[in-house]
């Protein structure tokens, strides 16, 4: 994987640095920090999961994780 820093310009990404990329490549660019899409409300929900989770992972209520992979890859 390469990482290619740019900043914005002009509305333009301007790369700071050398690439070795042959002429004409196209690169497709993906922000790294964009953040999500949660509001209040979905935030809310999230923060409680996981602390019921944590809870529970403190408590000795564990399962391996095969169990949720396999449970995750069965159909619907």
């Amino acid at each position: 994987m390469v990482t290619v820093k740019a900043t914005v310009r002009g509305g333009r990404l301007v790369v700071n640095q050398r690439c070795r990329f042959p002429e004409g490549t196209v690169l497709e660019l993906t922000v790294a920090d964009a953040g999500d899409e949660l509001d209040a409300r979905e935030r809310k929900a999230l923060n409680d999961a996981l602390d019921r989770s944590w809870a529970s992972a403190r408590a000795g209520r564990r399962r391996p994780v095969t169990h949720l992979l396999r449970a995750l890859r069965k159909p619907r």
